[in-house]
């Protein structure tokens, strides 16, 4: 395709803690003209949201973060308009929905109100600006999605939005990522909550953990004392993404190497070949999933844990959404489930691992890039801005932190089934 065959072309992005997705669309036609991903360069300023707005509170380190996302998101811009022969003259639009951190460290704001009880954004409606306020070299306008409070934020606004069907009432919608985000829609509106799952979901902050990006093992399966491994297609195996952790755990405990407490069980412990893959890396209990000349990818007794703190907090937020709705898992219609997570996931190892119940194995379906096709419908859609503050609006976020039944539900879930 040449430039000339090109009307107004607009980027779309959801900017993830861990990994920033991007899309390239031909506005005059609504087509998806390429679709990319990176790890988010602000990694290097912590994993997860609380640290990094620990670190915004140094305005230069704030500036940093702001100019690293800029310059990754801005290159993956120009990467997707060189894959089609455009020039960036031709982009006349950038839309970004990320948590209510992510969005603000992106304006070049001090995220302060975020750090503490009651935990709102700096702004709830959604931000009109330009590129350049964003920090990139091109200067184009730019929308920043709506954060209807907490870390409720643009990423789950959205996932809702790009919705293809009206939500029937009584319906689930999960968004797992470093900040888990967590919507029930009770027929009038949405319950909204976010649980600080931290980045096991996505494969962060793991020994081996690594985005959905190829040469990451996104699938594990183990039958007797045979386990096979399957990666993002495109490189060899270097890294787990967060599918492959939660695949891996579901089939580590169903051989018996993983105890309900989370515990990898000794070597002697394990009545098969699989033994041999039973070590200790740095002193602390592993489990290796693939070795060859080139890298070892293993799971190690900390990495459990991360997810153990992680999916406890997942159940937690759920059932709490559910109490103030006066339903329970079974009175559910149907769960969607989106997240950069990796391949899509099997709803039965959520089960297996004590995220979801059987009736929710039976209900659930998968969107892939549920935020990202947001952004989309919200650039291509001329009503777009409008619907979006109009769902910011009829969504209520129900805040977690502090509260007793959450405490004692998180500490409930963090066991294996």
């Amino acid at each position: 395709m040449t430039p000339s065959h090109i009307r107004k072309l607009a980027a779309a992005f959801d900017l993830g803690t861990t990994t920033i997705a991007a899309s390239l669309l031909d506005l005059g036609t609504g087509e998806r003209l390429g679709v990319c991903s990176a790890m988010n360069p602000q990694r290097q300023w912590g994993s997860d949201v609380l640290a990094r707005i620990g670190a915004a509170a140094d305005p230069v380190e704030l500036s940093g973060m702001q100019m690293a996302a800029a310059a990754e998101m801005e290159r993956m811009t120009r990467d997707l308009l060189q894959q089609i022969d455009a020039s960036p003259e031709h982009l006349s639009g950038v839309a970004v929905a990320a948590n209510s951190a992510m969005e603000e460290i992106a304006l070049g704001l001090y995220p302060k109100s975020l750090a503490a009880p009651p935990f709102r954004p700096s702004f709830s409606a959604g931000q009109s600006v330009t590129t350049a306020k964003l920090g990139w070299d091109l200067d184009v306008p730019a929308y920043l999605f709506p954060l209807p409070g907490g870390f409720v934020g643009g990423d789950l606004l959205a996932f809702l939005h790009g919705l293809a069907e009206t939500p029937r009432p009584r319906s689930l919608y999960l968004d797992l990522g470093t900040n888990a985000e967590i919507a029930l829609y009770d027929g009038n509106g949405f319950l909204a909550t976010s649980a600080a799952a931290g980045p096991a979901f996505e494969g962060g902050n793991l020994k081996c953990g690594t985005a959905a990006l190829p040469g990451a093992i996104s699938s594990v399966e183990i039958s007797g004392d045979r386990l096979a491994v399957r990666t993002i297609p495109g490189a060899p195996p270097h890294g787990i993404c967060g599918s492959g952790v939660l695949e891996a755990v579901s089939a580590l405990r169903g051989a018996g190497i993983i105890d309900a407490t989370g515990r990898i069980v000794s070597a002697d412990e394990i009545p098969s070949n699989l033994a041999n893959r039973r070590t200790d890396i740095n002193g602390v209990p592993a489990f290796v999933l693939h070795r060859d000349a080139k890298s070892t990818v293993y799971l190690d007794q900390e990495d459990i844990r991360a997810l153990q703190l992680a999916k406890g907090a997942l159940r937690a937020g759920i059932e709490v959404l559910l109490s103030r709705a006066h339903l329970s898992a079974d009175d559910l219609s149907e769960v969607v489930l989106t997240g950069s997570f990796g391949a899509v996931l099997s709803p039965a190892v959520l089960k297996s691992i004590g995220i979801f119940t059987e009736k929710m194995v039976i209900i659930t379906g998968f969107v892939r890039e549920g935020a990202l096709a947001g952004v989309e419908r919200f650039l291509t859609d001329p009503g777009g801005r409008e619907q979006v503050e109009r769902l910011a609006e009829a969504v209520r976020v129900i805040p977690l932190s502090g509260t007793p039944l959450f405490e004692q539900l998180f500490l409930a879930n963090l066991d294996f089934p």
